[in-house]
């Protein structure tokens, strides 16, 4: 009888839905609690409590606004403020750092990463195939986005209507990383008031389109070694010192 019970538990077990299962779709509230399961009714409190529940290109939604935590993005998933403009608040430390497979694709959409004058680096791309940011804005940390990829065909990396301002130390660095050809593209994107706005290392390559790079402390656009930095149309870099178009401002 012992072994008849044992048996038909592990039957149960076998075709029961796992409470750790991942679900393609989480939400988080600003009176959330991670020991939700990340549910529309039952929402998790952090991004970091949700991305555990939330499956390989699945979608975390941002239900009210509120600050979420820093968060560190392991496999292809989107992060989606939605109408909410989901906040990372990162005194102190980083905002989001991404650490994914080198055929991963990340999405962030209308998120404001907060470092609040303290906080050490908004976005952090360790590896990843693609990084996507839709309507962000990065600001008050020590460096804006930094690209360090150690995926060898590097990484792509797209910011389409976003802000990267008042950061100390570079708005926006890519490399340089032996080996890899990280590309920065750069749509309706305003980088302004950092120390560097946008500097480029040996292999990677920024190419900007209808953006402004203004009023950085340093140079408005700095390559490394052989960096290429390349207009396509439409764009202004204005108000740095030295202003450094002429000297890295290539036409496409």
């Amino acid at each position: 009888m012992k072994l008849l019970t044992t048996f038909a538990t592990l039957v149960v077990l076998a075709f029961s839905p796992a409470a750790s299962a991942q679900a393609t779709r989480t939400w988080v509230s600003g009176v959330g609690d991670d020991a939700n399961p990340g549910s529309r009714t039952a929402p998790c409190k952090t991004f970091a409590g949700a991305i555990s529940k939330t499956a390989e290109k699945g979608v975390i939604t941002v239900l009210d606004p509120g600050g979420f935590g820093s968060v560190t993005i392991t496999k292809s998933i989107t992060i989606d403020g939605g109408g909410a403009e989901g906040g990372v608040l990162s005194a102190g430390t980083n905002g989001i750092v991404i650490n994914a497979d080198a055929d991963d694709v990340i999405i962030l959409r209308n998120l404001q990463i907060e470092g609040v004058g303290t906080g050490l680096t908004g976005l952090i791309i360790l590896n990843a195939g693609a990084v996507y940011l839709e309507n962000c804005r990065i600001q008050g940390f020590a460096n804006g986005i930094v690209e360090t990829t150690s995926a060898t065909t590097g990484t792509q990396i797209f910011l389409r209507d976003s802000f990267v301002q008042e950061c100390e130390g570079n708005g926006i660095s890519l490399g340089p990383v032996e080996g890899a050809a990280s590309v920065l593209f750069l749509d309706r994107s305003r980088v302004q008031g950092c120390g560097v706005g946008i500097s480029v290392g040996t292999g990677a390559r920024a190419i900007l389109n209808e953006s402004v790079v203004a009023f950085n402390v340093a140079d408005g656009l700095k390559k490394v070694g052989s960096g290429l930095i390349q207009s396509y149309r439409n764009n202004r870099i204005i108000g740095n010192s030295p202003d450094g178009k002429a000297a890295t401002l290539s036409p496409r």
